[in-house]
């Protein structure tokens, strides 16, 4: 697939514009306009919006500029810099009113300017999210996977789409080229997220899949979006560096299931809070599906008759009214046994039955840096995003269940500055279940990487049966699994997924686990014939 980038930010290329006039009167009351501004001398309506951004760095001739306070300093410090890129207007709160001003920006001043720079976006931009069909997928683990699985099957259907998340964004077009734009965020901030989708309908795409992380939830980054259908994959410990806890978590992504958010719910009921999500969906009058894979749960689609089938499975989904197609999964496990059925409900919502989505989903459906495997045979390698304590005890599971697989050595470690809680438990699941465990760096950004490492290691049992390594550099530690691999055995290396880079005291450095792990396999164990996995492509 021949991919087009589109430099950031991602904008579309014609803008009808929006008088200043208009946008203050659509935002309401709380917003007013400065002073300063109204003192101009010039007329609100004069000023014609025609993008939007939050980059002092990327303003363009006729944006509104968005100055937000942040962790270190206050946005409007840059005012300057955003008037001289051709910035018109900006919006921001008491505290960046005067540095907008003396910029000679039209100000609009609120005391939550992120709470309405959503609502900026989509009004400016002409409600881009109105003109696609926007399905939303939110849980812990499974994101990236169900919807980059729901854009190549829809691309495999002949209809044009595209995909916003954590590997960044694709789309492709009515003209079949497609596109790949750089995102930072899985969620990204709502002016990005909103000139995404206006480029998209531009483009003519016709289904947008999305990630919707909790961050964004909390922090207004997707509103605007109203999702013809939004999925809950799961909940499990993660991001207790920005939630005070897993109720709060929880309520965030719950967040998302409200009327004037989505339409349609599909949610997966392997966890308590699955099932409580579809009592509250259903009781706010949100028309719900569940799913569940393990046996005893209550829910409407369940998993009968997994089977293996090559690197995948096959399994029958098993409905109401007894409809029974059979889908393939792409990739091994429950866990892509239960993505490969969102992905299914998640189609059925908007208009396309599982039977006539199973070709399609079993041919499309594999993930970037999620279970992909790099090497088979003599030593199996793989590379997942597997981050999280829940995450990585169901890869090694899935991995453990395999035939023919000797030992399993794992390659893994911890992110810097986020949750510190979660480390101990991942050194704990990964000791019981691999025999070799190498804990290494992961993205230690401003964090000293041995302490991350030592309070990985300070989970892991004294009398653990696996044999533990402490290796800090992530190149060396993969070529030290690959030394101590033998014959028959598998080496998964966890934590970064498709990344392609590594985060070192704010520096990131290329680094593709996939490339590093291929590489340290082939040179200590050559290839006993010419197959070779099939890379899984970037879409």
């Amino acid at each position: 697939m021949t991919g087009v980038v589109i430099e950031d930010p991602a904008r579309p290329e014609v803008v009808s514009g929006l008088p200043l006039a208009d946008l203050l009167a659509q935002l309401g009351p709380a917003v007013r306009v400065s002073a300063a501004a109204a003192g101009q001398g010039r007329s609100l309506d004069a000023v014609q919006l025609q993008g939007i951004t939050l980059d002092s760095r990327a303003a363009r001739a006729g944006d509104l500029w968005c100055a937000l306070p942040g962790a270190r300093t206050h946005g409007a410090r840059f005012a300057q810099q955003a008037a001289d890129g051709g910035a018109v207007a900006a919006l921001t709160d008491p505290a960046g009113q005067e540095d907008c001003e003396r910029a000679g920006l039209a100000t609009l001043v609120v005391e939550d300017p992120r709470a309405v720079m959503a609502t900026a976006a989509a009004l400016i931009l002409g409600r881009p999210a109105e003109r696609l069909r926007m399905i939303g997928v939110t849980g812990t683990n499974g994101k990236t996977s169900v919807t980059t699985m729901l854009h190549r099957t829809l691309l495999e259907l002949g209809r044009p789409s595209g995909v916003i998340g954590t590997s960044g964004t694709f789309f492709r077009d009515t003209d079949g080229h497609d596109h790949r734009i750089a995102t930072v965020r899985t969620t990204p901030e709502s002016p990005e997220l909103h000139g995404l989708l206006a480029r998209m309908a531009e483009d003519g795409v016709d289904t947008c899949a999305m990630e919707v992380s909790s961050h964004a939830l909390v922090l207004h980054r997707a509103d605007e979006v109203v999702f013809e259908a939004a999925a809950f994959t799961n909940l499990t410990q993660d991001h207790l560096d920005f939630h005070p806890s897993m109720e709060d978590y929880f309520q965030a992504k719950a967040s998302l299931f409200l009327p004037g958010r989505c339409r349609h719910a599909v949610i997966c009921t392997d966890d308590d809070y699955g099932t409580r999500l579809a009592a509250m969906a259903q009781e706010r009058g949100i028309p719900t599906v569940t799913y569940a894979t393990l046996p005893g749960r209550p829910a409407d689609h369940r998993a009968e008759a997994i089977t293996f089938d090559g690197f995948g499975s096959r399994f029958v989904l098993a409905g109401p009214a007894g409809a029974r197609p059979e889908l393939r999964s792409a990739l091994p496990g429950r866990h892509y046994v239960a993505n490969t059925i969102a992905v299914a409900l998640l189609l059925d919502a908007v208009g396309i039955a599982p039977s006539e989505a199973a070709d399609a989903l079993g041919r499309a459906a594999t993930v970037p840096g999620r279970m992909e495997l790099v090497s088979r045979a003599p030593v199996r390698g793989v590379v997942d995003y597997s981050h999280t304590e829940d995450s990585l005890q169901q890869a090694l599971s899935t991995l453990r269940s395999l035939p023919d697989v000797q030992r399993i050595l794992v390659v893994m470690g911890a992110g810097g500055d986020r949750d510190r809680t979660k480390r101990p438990h991942m050194g704990a699941v990964a000791a019981a279940g691999a025999d070799v465990v190498i804990v290494t760096d992961d993205n230690p950004r401003s964090e000293d990487p041995a302490r991350i490492r030592a309070e990985v290691l300070g989970g892991i049992p004294a009398d653990t049966g696996a044999e533990v390594l402490d290796v800090g550099g992530r190149r060396e530690a993969i070529d030290r699994a690959a030394h101590l691999a033998r014959p028959g055995d598998l080496v998964l290396v966890a934590g970064k997924g498709a990344e392609t880079g590594q985060d070192i005291g704010g520096q990131v450095l290329p680094f593709d686990d996939r490339v590093e792990l291929r590489r340290a396999l082939a040179a200590r164990h050559p290839a006993q014939d010419d197959t070779t996995p099939q890379e899984a492509e970037e879409c």
